[in-house]
């Protein structure tokens, strides 16, 4: 990488956003999106060698009943994750002096623990979903090249296709979670389903405050879908991007969300920290 510009360091040699350097991770990572989560997070860890912050990635990284385990926040988006994931692949697979890319590449475990908004009466307020796949109606994966291969070309398309997707929005994308780490959790009583990742909170999602959304009738749809067996079960605005991201560079990805309102229903959990909590220790004790 000839260029300064493409590969940003800080004056002590730390990736640019993240503001870490190669040692400040672990192999497993928990990604969150409020910075304050960190560290209501590591409060469950038994040693912490490394906190570090900038803007809204946070990060600690310490040791879980003997397990190594860095937690950080992206803050909210696909935005966001696109510096995370890229920077944290930085870290551990190009040299940060030279640019140059480490010939054996290193794989890291990326576990998302979010929050969500339910699309469907089966998927209540307090339950926690699982996502086998995420699909993206954000778009940036198509900034990318070479990612055909890790697509759901069938469910992507049969979506689309049911939704009359406009063609002034990006083609929705499908990526799948790790197996692997899909099956490590199988046992855990997770509601396993599609979620999708949107570019934004509200007409994204749905909602309407002073402004109109392109289609009002796109949740009932999404509550109504069906795929093979399979529903879509949630909304948040991170998973696409952590999932595709980390097909192309060779990272495994999980996302696990709590579902903290349910757009059908209408019902919230106001104190959902407890949750967040008892579905972190469930994630650290299997990793």
């Amino acid at each position: 990488m000839e260029k300064k510009t493409e590969l940003i360091t800080n004056k002590d040699g730390s990736i640019f956003h993240l503001n870490l350097l190669p040692e400040d991770i672990a192999d497993r990572i928990i990604v969150v999106g409020d910075p304050g989560r960190v560290d209501m997070l590591a409060s469950l860890l038994s040693e912490v060698r490394v906190r570090k912050e900038n803007r809204e990635f946070r990060t600690v990284t310490g040791y879980f009943e003997n397990t190594e385990i860095s937690i950080i926040s992206s803050g909210i988006g696909i935005g966001n994750i696109d510096i995370l994931i890229n920077e944290l692949d930085a870290l551990v697979n190009i040299d940060l002096k030279t640019g140059i890319c480490k010939e054996e590449p290193r794989s890291l475990t990326i576990i998302r623990l979010g929050t969500s908004g339910g699309l469907r009466e089966d998927v209540p307020a307090g339950s926690v979903v699982l996502a086998e796949t995420a699909i993206g109606f954000d778009g940036l994966l198509h900034f990318y090249e070479g990612y055909d291969w890790i697509l759901d070309h069938l469910l992507s398309d049969s979506l689309t296709d049911y939704l009359e997707w406009p063609d002034t929005l990006s083609y929705p994308y499908a990526v799948n979670a790790s197996r692997e780490l899909v099956e490590m959790f199988s046992d855990e009583g997770f509601l396993k389903g599609i979620t999708i990742s949107a570019p934004g909170f509200y007409a994204p999602q749905g909602r309407r405050l002073r402004l109109e959304t392109f289609d009002n009738e796109i949740n009932e749809k999404l509550s109504q879908f069906t795929f093979r067996g399979r529903t879509i079960s949630n909304y948040e605005m991170e998973s696409s991007a952590i999932y595709s991201l980390c097909a192309l560079l060779g990272h495994k990805a999980l996302s696990i969300c709590l579902v903290i309102g349910n757009r059908v229903t209408g019902e919230f959990v106001n104190d959902y920290k407890p949750l967040i909590t008892d579905m972190a220790l469930r994630v650290f004790r299997k990793i």
